[in-house]
């Protein structure tokens, strides 16, 4: 909670900052992002946009984004008439072993738009909501990567990680409750924790179909959460907040 509001006092900070400089529409609705966003609502009543990114690789440095697939959700319900999906032409070069995983070719992508013209997009559809993803610290640090080179800041909305639900979820079913948040059990992939908790789910790396399958494994897990006294924002960032 502290956290929270002193994010919102160094929003109101960058955003006079700003004031005077000339800063695109989008990144001044991101900056107020916060503002729009209630700590005390219960986990059903909040607004959520679940993304996922595939990238040419995982070198923060030298790789970007390749695609990024997003849907939203509001409590348990997945909003599937309203998505967004983009493939990116790249800023790095893709080599052979990613194209095997996400089954993006050069060519497809040089027809595609820079992460420039898609970022702005994208930030506009997350609008006010709590961003879901699963090992989301990846997709957010590639996200802010280039948030940061266009706007000057990262994105603003608060990032819940699945992965992270999840593992707090068995330390509660086997009994180790005393054991550091920090502990892990079980499985980190996506497609075997979607097979646990019956979500049906084929191997395979698209940004959109993923996000669709972490939307159900969130979807799943809602009410376990709210079951085991995890029912408000607040509550579910304070476990899994990323």
């Amino acid at each position: 909670m502290m956290t929270f509001t002193i994010n919102r006092y160094r929003n109101r900070l960058l955003e006079r900052l700003y004031q005077n400089r000339e800063i695109k529409p989008e990144a001044l609705r991101n900056l107020r992002t916060l503002e729009g966003i209630d700590l005390r609502k219960g986990l059903l009543n909040t607004d959520y946009v679940v993304i996922d990114t595939e990238l040419t690789g995982l070198d923060l440095k030298r790789d970007s984004i390749l695609s990024i697939g997003a849907l939203w959700m509001s409590g348990s319900a997945i909003s599937l008439g309203n998505y967004f999906y983009r493939v990116v032409d790249p800023s790095a070069c893709l080599n052979p072993s990613s194209v095997i995983i996400h089954g993006i070719t050069p060519e497809e992508a040089s027809r595609c738009p820079t992460v420039d013209r898609v970022m702005p997009e994208f930030v506009d559809y997350c609008k006010d909501r709590v961003v879901i993803g699963h090992c989301v610290s990846i997709d957010k640090d590639f996200i802010n990567k280039e948030m940061r080179r266009l706007y000057g800041f990262g994105l603003q909305n608060p990032f819940v990680d699945t992965l992270k639900i999840y593992w707090w979820y068995k330390r509660k079913r086997l009994g180790y409750e005393a054991f550091s948040e920090e502990t892990t059990f079980g499985t980190s992939s996506l497609f075997e924790i979607a097979n646990e908790l019956d979500v049906p789910a084929r191997e395979g790396h698209n940004a959109l179909s993923d996000a669709f399958i972490t939307a159900q494994i969130f979807q799943r897990l809602l009410p376990i959460l709210i079951r085991k006294g995890i029912t408000g924002l607040s509550d579910l960032l304070r476990i899994a907040g990323a």
